[in-house]
């Protein structure tokens, strides 16, 4: 009963942040023609709710693409219209054809904010809850509130979510998923990876660790008897998902290529969404050299699969030969951030795909997971004042920084063994002797790393940059951060690679 009040008062605090995060401003607000990422999940239901299914992807009269025209999977055009079906009930012209473009009233501000809150309450916060409950370490188990608040009070995602203006739902499906495998339902977690995956595209960021996964369980159960059944059973669950999300579209083939295409625009070039200074390498490298003039379209988008490819597939074949749920998770981690950092036409925001993976596993890693989740809000910095979200940015960060100390004393978990880094300090031994003071550099480098931070954001919201480089604070921001995302990615590879204990796995048989 007491670990149940502990979790209702951190779902509660949880809540409360939300909310009051919620209640400032909102992407776009008063910006024609296009006003923000506020009015394109408005028009979404415009969109779905008074035209035919048949013309929800395709120009037409009255479905202008270029404004806000629905980019995302199946998954996602359902839940606009179940929430244009309620907005219609409220107030008709909330999602009223043609004239309901830009509209801005405190009472459709109210309902949008709440369903972003119910989507919240109703899967992405029950996810965290059982997944905190379900870890499978003693001392994981009395931290269960103490998990979940550190998770539940991320800044990025609290910040993206109920400031910016998106639904936390496929990556609360996703948790669905991971929560799934952990206890061996895996038809189950299948099915709830492939809703999330057609609800947002970019979850594609976590799809071989799942495939890896369970193809590497599948191998251990042997692919003549158990494995091959349950191989089947995948398959066919997966199959049966994605015929299902697809149903209404699957009677046309122009349809279906119309939503791929839409999903998938590749000729808009490898920095269509780079606008913003995206801390990944290519925007980062734009900077010195200006790849857009030197590589075409078509080699740009080979390179980047390529070097994608290539970053992950270490961690990808270590999981597929030797398949654990730890493993998973940081695999989940590692191939989420070599799609960011090297992928194609990649958003700021496609950063939270790597954080909510860091937050499963805060309670073995707290140090650098904290460390990870700071630097990836304060990548999301540019985004978050185009929004006029400073103020929520300067307390919700601090105040995550010390639950994170005051939950994990993290400065004291730096050792190499507490940084799962005890294997390989051990294979360099006799090459390194600086590890017997690697405590000490970690946090050395942690603590300059968050002056650096605060520093830049200070800059960023308060000077004004030099008029020959007017954009000089967001790069800035963009370089510093995907300096550190390459660090880190060598870091959770470096993980993945040496353990090969695989602790607290059950066995798979």
């Amino acid at each position: 009963m007491e670990k149940w009040s502990l979790m209702t008062i951190t779902v509660l605090l949880a809540l409360t942040v939300r909310w009051a995060v919620s209640l400032g401003s909102y992407s776009g607000a008063g910006k024609p023609p296009m006003y923000g990422d506020y009015e394109a999940q408005r028009h979404w239901q415009e969109i779905t709710y008074n035209l035919p299914i048949r013309q929800w992807y395709f120009n037409t009269s009255d479905n202008n693409l270029l404004y806000w025209g629905l980019d995302y999977p199946p998954l996602t055009a359902y839940h606009s219209f179940v929430c244009a079906y309620i907005a219609k009930l409220i107030n008709p012209d909330w999602v009223a054809l043609h004239t309901s473009r830009g509209y801005e009233s405190q009472p459709h501000k109210l309902f949008m904010r709440t369903t972003v809150f119910v989507a919240d309450l109703l899967v992405y916060i029950p996810a965290v809850i059982l997944y905190c409950f379900s870890l499978k370490e003693t001392s994981a188990k009395k931290k269960a509130s103490t998990c979940a608040l550190c998770i539940l009070l991320y800044p990025g995602l609290i910040l993206i979510d109920h400031g910016h203006f998106q639904y936390p739902l496929s990556l609360g499906l996703a948790l669905w998923a991971v929560l799934c495998l952990s206890h061996d339902w895996d038809l189950l977690g299948s099915v709830a990876f492939c809703l999330a995956l057609n609800y947002k595209q970019m979850e594609l960021y976590h799809s071989l660790p799942f495939f890896c996964y369970l193809l590497g369980k599948c191998f251990k159960k042997g692919l003549k008897g158990k494995g091959l059944v349950l191989l089947l059973k995948l398959a066919g669950t997966v199959l049966l998902s994605f015929a299902a999300c697809w149903l209404p579209f699957g009677t046309d083939v122009e349809q279906i290529m119309q939503v791929l295409r839409r999903l998938f625009p590749i000729d808009r070039g490898l920095f269509e969404a780079c606008m913003d200074k995206v801390a990944n390498i290519w925007c980062s490298l734009s900077v010195l050299i200006k790849i857009k003039n030197v590589i075409s379209p078509r080699t740009q988008l080979k390179l980047s699969f390529a070097v994608t490819f290539l970053s992950l597939l270490p961690a990808c074949i270590k999981l597929t030969v030797q398949p654990s749920l730890r493993g998973f998770k940081f695999a989940l981690v590692s191939c989420a951030l070599s799609f960011f950092l090297f992928s194609f036409q990649v958003h700021e925001k496609s950063i939270l795909l790597v954080s909510v993976p860091v937050c499963l596993i805060i309670n073995e890693i707290p140090f650098m997971a904290t460390w990870f989740l700071l630097v990836s809000t304060f990548s999301l910095l540019p985004l978050l004042l185009k929004d006029g979200l400073l103020l929520p940015y300067a307390i919700t960060t601090p105040a995550f920084l010390a639950v994170c100390l005051a939950s994990f004393s993290i400065l004291e978990k730096t050792s190499a063994e507490d940084l799962q880094l005890k294997a390989f300090s051990l294979s360099l031994k006799g090459y390194m002797s600086w590890f017997k003071s690697f405590p000490r550099i970690v946090r050395s480098l942690f603590l300059l790393s968050l002056a650096l931070m605060g520093a830049l954001s200070v800059l960023s919201a308060a000077a004004p940059p030099p008029q020959r480089l007017p954009d000089l604070f967001p790069v800035a921001v963009a370089v510093v951060s995907c300096l550190h995302f390459l660090l880190f990615l060598v870091y959770f590879n470096v993980v993945i690679l040496w353990d090969s204990k695989n602790r607290g796995q059950k066995k798979i048989s």
